[in-house]
């Protein structure tokens, strides 16, 4: 059987002109002590009923009741089970209720004797599930409404409405509490002698008026209790910004990602200030926009995730640039700063990011690093009407702030580290190719041209013929070495920036034509594959430096014929990559390149088969420096292949030449444009040579 019916409800029922107080927890502990108190140092036998929410409470009382049983036959104690409480008529008579009942949420402690007659009737507010009220047990802030007073005719009308309800749940204890009735609530009282104020002051003075020392004690107990909800609440606060800052330092730490310690950061700042919005992104001070990668959303907030940020002429950006502080808009639809008239057309820009995303109240806190601005964190509260920020709000997220930019620094500093660390591998493989290769590229051919020179020295008989492979061997390796040279010297200039590139307009077609020729030149003993030349001649001229050009293609062609079999073969083509460039694609048949190595491919001293067990010789730095000159003039080049013994395919692009080309030049110069413009890629050749010289 569970009873929803509230006392206190159907007392102020009774009673319509009295209105019920606040009181604390522990007002009412220090109350409902001096109504027993006066019960155990009194002669009087009085009706005592004691209602307690849980077993729990009861059980702290429990040494008091019985003192207080020694001092009369009517007492009852009402109380919600939880272990061995149960309905029993020991020295006390117990009533155990379901925790369902309306008395779960009351606290109820009458006392009416001959001589004094009090009452204490509240119930507890703003509790929720019995969850909830299980974890406030030992919370002197939980707060009862209800009525506290030594009126007799409002205890008494207090005492029937718990014996009725004992009834209900102990019929037994009918004729006892018939008794009491007798006795303690005498049948000639008007029934409606509590409708008016008047007639409560009137019909009946109490005995004995209340102790002027309880009355102090509850005042300054509430008093207290204020100050002490004050005081936690800032101690909450205070604990509450420690913790999120201490896990959001935590969890931002565990990473050294960049991208992961912003999400991490940005999640739990939203949860933790429960914020309608919360956005988290890098720039730097001279940033004109920003993207917005990081956020968090609270239920029904429209998402920016991706948006494009106004950095430059924002007037909140550039005030904490100025002021290298957090800024705080409590109204946007008031803050001058986002008003017109302004400079520009700034205010109307701000003014549309604060409509389209509902910004009500806007909160920008700087990312910073010993002065160095690394990002921006901003809330966004959405709500209809605009809330103000809290100081306290302000510097926790400055504090966070400053967090994320400690990580944000320390993720920079060991990717920083990370690149050292394969640089200086990288250099350490450079090291070691190139002594390898330096050691067989240079060791083979003076091997070879000390034994013909020794033979040509040491052997005056050796018939012209003999002696002319001699001579033509050493030439050969000499040559091999020279070229060995020219390369390294020549990755270097162009590693170290020394070059100065002459930009002219040429002709692809004359280009290629002129590659070709020096390909064929340094293969005379016909081992080449077939080469395809589908260049148009009647292409747009390119904009590039004609030495440097014929350089990239006779390199990438001198490539293909060295990985591809004299019965495959190799082609030329050209497209348009854009209106801008030309796209050069050199194709061959040969035993192609694993797709995991195609950017390998261009590293210095890069081997396929490895530096000694090469079939194939070369120093490994032509596609390093043709990557190296492509780069020079702006273009890109890049490799396909679908694996071994696919064949491959080299990428490069040459800008073409503006139609307004020639008024780039001065004057003095016409004539020089135009001869370079119609003379042959030799000339142009030889033109180049002499400017460097």
């Amino acid at each position: 059987m569970s009873i929803s019916t509230s006392v206190v409800s159907e007392l102020l029922q009774a009673i319509p002109h009295w209105r019920p107080q606040m009181y604390f927890k522990a007002s009412l502990t220090a109350l409902s002590h001096a109504m027993e108190d006066q019960v155990l140092a009194g002669e009087d036998c009085p009706l005592v009923i004691a209602s307690f929410q849980r077993e729990r409470f009861y059980r702290q009382e429990a040494h008091r009741y019985r003192r207080i049983a020694s001092k009369s036959q009517q007492i009852y104690v009402l109380a919600a089970p939880e272990t061995d409480f149960a309905n029993n008529s020991g020295v006390f008579e117990t009533i155990a209720f379901e925790k369902s009942d309306g008395l779960a949420l009351e606290w109820h402690l009458v006392v009416i004797g001959q001589q004094y007659a009090s009452c204490l009737i509240c119930r507890e507010r703003a509790i929720g599930t019995e969850k909830q009220s299980d974890m406030n047990v030992m919370d002197n802030s939980r707060r009862f409404e209800g009525i506290w007073t030594f009126d007799r005719q409002v205890s008494q009308k207090a005492a029937e409405i718990l014996l009725k309800r004992i009834l209900l749940y102990r019929p037994e204890l009918a004729s006892k509490i018939e008794e009491a009735r007798r006795l303690y609530l005498p049948s000639s009282a008007p029934e409606n002698a509590l409708l008016t104020k008047e007639n409560q002051f009137l019909s009946q003075t109490p005995t004995v008026q209340p102790d002027p020392f309880v009355q102090r004690l509850v005042t300054y107990l509430q008093v207290a209790q204020y100050k002490l909800i004050k005081a936690n609440r800032s101690l909450t606060l205070k604990e509450h910004k420690e913790r999120l800052i201490n896990s959001v330092t935590h969890a931002i730490r565990q990473s050294l990602d960049p991208e992961e310690i912003l999400q991490v950061a940005v999640q739990m700042l939203g949860e933790g200030l429960g914020v309608c919005r919360c956005i988290v992104y890098r720039c730097s001070e001279n940033d004109a926009i920003a993207k917005i990668k990081h956020e968090f959303l609270n239920d029904g907030i429209k998402s920016i995730k991706g948006q494009l940020w106004p950095l430059k002429n924002n007037p909140l950006f550039e005030a904490i640039i100025s002021q290298r502080e957090s800024i705080s808009v409590d109204d946007t639809l008031k803050d001058p700063r986002l008003q017109p008239p302004l400079k520009s057309n700034r205010a109307a820009s701000l003014k549309t990011i604060v409509k389209s995303c509902s910004i009500a109240s806007w909160l920008l806190v700087p990312i910073l690093y010993q002065g160095r601005l690394l990002g921006m964190v901003e809330l966004h509260h959405c709500g209809p009407a605009p809330a103000s920020w809290k100081s306290e709000d302000i510097a926790l997220v400055n504090a966070i702030a400053t967090q994320i930019g400690v990580a944000l620094i320390q993720a920079e500093a060991y990717a920083n580290l990370h690149d050292l660390n394969e640089q200086l591998e990288a250099l350490d493989r450079t090291r070691s190719n190139l002594v390898a290769i330096t050691g067989h590229e240079l060791r083979t051919p003076l091997s070879t041209i000390q034994v013909c020179l020794e033979s040509l020295a040491t052997e005056p008989d050796m018939s012209p013929e003999l002696r002319q492979v001699m001579l033509n061997t050493a030439l050969q390796d000499a040559e091999r070495m020279r070229t060995l040279v020219q390369d390294f010297l020549t990755l270097s200039q162009l590693e170290s920036g020394r070059i100065e590139w002459h930009p002219e307009p040429l002709s692809l077609y004359e280009c290629v034509e002129l590659s070709l020729s020096h390909v064929r030149s340094r293969n005379t003993e016909g081992k080449l594959p077939r080469i395809q030349n589908f260049v148009a001649p009647d292409l747009p001229l390119v904009l590039a430096d004609g030495e440097w050009l014929v350089e990239v293609l006779s390199k990438l062609l001198d490539n293909a014929c060295k990985f591809t079999s004299p019965d495959g073969s190799v082609t030329i083509e050209v497209n348009y990559n854009s209106l801008q460039q030309l796209e050069v694609t050199i194709s061959d048949t040969g035993r192609g390149i694993e797709p995991n190595r195609l950017e390998t491919v261009f590293d210095r001293f890069y081997q396929e088969e490895g530096a000694l067990r090469r079939s194939a010789g070369g120093t490994g730095l032509g596609l390093a420096i043709c990557r190296q000159i492509v780069s020079g003039w702006g273009g890109q080049i890049w490799a396909q292949s679908e694996g071994k013994n696919h064949g491959s395919q080299f990428h490069f692009t040459v800008p073409l030449v503006a139609e307004s080309f020639g008024s780039e030049f001065d004057m003095s110069n016409s004539d020089e444009v135009e001869d370079s413009a119609s003379s042959t890629p030799q000339k142009r050749r030889r033109t180049s040579r002499k400017k460097r010289n």
